[in-house]
C-alpha cells in the first residue's frame, strides 16, 4: 500500500507533497529550538516561491496543517526555498535600518508600511538592542499592521 502523510516526518511529508505537485527537489532539515527548518532546493524555485512568496507561504501553511492533523504536539515547521526567506529578511532589515537613520537625525517617529506578524517580529528583533531607535506596534485589529520607529528615550 502507498505511503500516507500520516506516517511521515516533516521532511518526508514535504517531499511527498512537493512530489505530488510535480516538483523534483531536495529537502534539507535543520532544527532550532522547537522549530523545524526545511530548506528546499529545486530547479523550479521561482514557481515554488510564487509571486511575493505566496506559494511558499501556502505550502508551509498546508504542511503545518497536515502535521497538526497527525499530532497536536507537532513542531512548527518553517519552509524556505534556496534561502529565499533569509534574503527577504536581510532586505527588509536593511531597508528599515536606512529609514531608522532619519529617526536618528530628526528625533521624530516614522510609521512604516503595513507588515504581517512575521515581518514585524523580524524588525522588533533587529532593533531590540539599538540604543537610539525602538519599535512600537500600535494596537490595531488589521492582519497587516504598521510598525512605528521612534527615538529611544
Amino acid at each position: 500500500m502507498g505511503r500516507t502523510f500520516m506516517n511521515l516526518d516533516p521532511r518526508e511529508t514535504l517531499e511527498t507533497m512537493l512530489g505530488l505537485l510535480g516538483f523534483y527537489c531536495q529537502v534539507e532539515e535543520t532544527r532550532r529550538d522547537s522549530c523545524v527548518m526545511l530548506q528546499v532546493y529545486t530547479a523550479e524555485k521561482d514557481r515554488l516561491i510564487g509571486p511575493e512568496g505566496r506559494v511558499l507561504e501556502d505550502i508551509q501553511s498546508l504542511l503545518n496543517r497536515v502535521l497538526l492533523a497527525r499530532s497536536k504536539d507537532a513542531p512548527k515547521v518553517q519552509v524556505d526555498v534556496e534561502h529565499y526567506r533569509a534574503m527577504q529578511e536581510d532586505r527588509l532589515v536593511s531597508r528599515v535600518r536606512e529609514l531608522a537613520e532619519s529617526v536618528r537625525a530628526t528625533g521624530r517617529p516614522l510609521q512604516l508600511e503595513p507588515m504581517n506578524a512575521y515581518e514585524r517580529r523580524i524588525i522588533h528583533n533587529a532593533f531590540a538592542e539599538d540604543p537610539e531607535v525602538q519599535t512600537w506596534s500600535p494596537p490595531d485589529t488589521a492582519r497587516l499592521k504598521r510598525l512605528v520607529l521612534k527615538p529611544r528615550r
